[in-house]
C-alpha cells in the first residue's frame, strides 16, 4: 500500500565536478566508527570522494553536542583516525549523547564540498545471560515497529505527525524501534537521534 505522488522534500544538488560521493550505495559519503579505549574514542572517519584530485586535501573536524572542535586534522587520505579524549557515551534514553564529524573538499584554499554526520560513542555485547549490554550495563530492548503511513494521509506525514509518534512510542517506555518497510522522513531519524532510540 504505497501511495502515489511527491510526499516529502525535493531537493536540487549541485556539486563540483570533485565532491562527496552521492551514490554511495544510498550513503552519505561518510562512514565514522568509534572504537572506545578506556576513556577515549579512536574515531575512523573515511569518506568516499568522486574525482578527489592529487592537489586537493580533506579537513576532518569531529565537534561535541555543544559545537566545541575537540579533534581535528588535514590530509590527503580519505581515511583518517582522530581521538576523542574523556568521551560522553551514548547511552540511549539515558544519555543521548552525539558528536558530529564533519569533512570537507578543499582545493588552493576554497571549499569545494562538505559533508557531515552526527554519531555516537559506545560499546555493545549480547550475553546468552544477561541480554544486551550497553557500556557494561544491562539495557533491556523494549520496543515497537512503526508504520510511516495515517488514515486520509498515506506516507504524506507532517513533522507535527512524526512527533506525535515520536512522543508515544517514548512515553510507553520504548528503548527500541523497528522501522518498517521502507526508508522513512529523515525528520524521524533525526527525532530518533534525539531521544535516544
Amino acid at each position: 500500500t504505497f501511495y502515489g505522488g511527491l510526499y516529502r522534500d525535493v531537493n536540487i544538488i549541485c556539486t563540483s565536478e570533485s565532491h562527496f560521493d552521492l551514490d554511495y550505495y544510498g550513503g552519505p559519503g561518510l562512514m565514522v566508527t568509534p572504537n572506545i579505549v578506556g576513556k577515549t574514542a579512536e574515531t575512523e572517519i573515511e569518506c568516499f570522494v568522486t574525482n578527489l584530485k592529487a592537489d586537493q586535501t580533506l579537513r576532518y573536524v569531529i565537534k561535541d553536542k555543544d559545537g566545541n572542535v575537540v579533534a581535528e586534522t588535514v590530509s590527503a587520505e580519505t581515511k583518517v583516525k582522530l581521538t576523542i579524549d574523556n568521551v560522553n557515551l551514548w547511552h540511549g534514553r539515558k544519555n543521548p549523547y552525539l558528536y558530529t564529524a564533519k569533512a570537507e573538499l578543499t582545493e588552493d584554499g576554497k571549499v569545494l564540498d562538505n559533508i557531515s554526520s552526527r554519531f555516537g560513542c559506545r560499546t555493545f555485547k549480547i550475553e546468552p545471560d544477561n541480554g544486551f549490554i550497553l557500556n557494561g550495563e544491562e539495557y533491556p530492548l523494549r520496543g515497537v515497529s512503526r508504520h510511516q503511513d495515517r488514515w486520509g494521509k498515506g506516507n504524506a506525514l507532517s513533522k507535527e505527525d512524526h512527533e506525535e509518534d515520536m512522543n508515544l512510542i517514548y512515553e510507553m517506555g520504548a528503548t527500541t524501534i523497528r522501522l518498517a518497510h521502507y526508508q522513512h522522513d529523515q525528520y524521524f531519524y533525526d527525532l530518533c537521534d534525539e531521544y535516544g532510540l
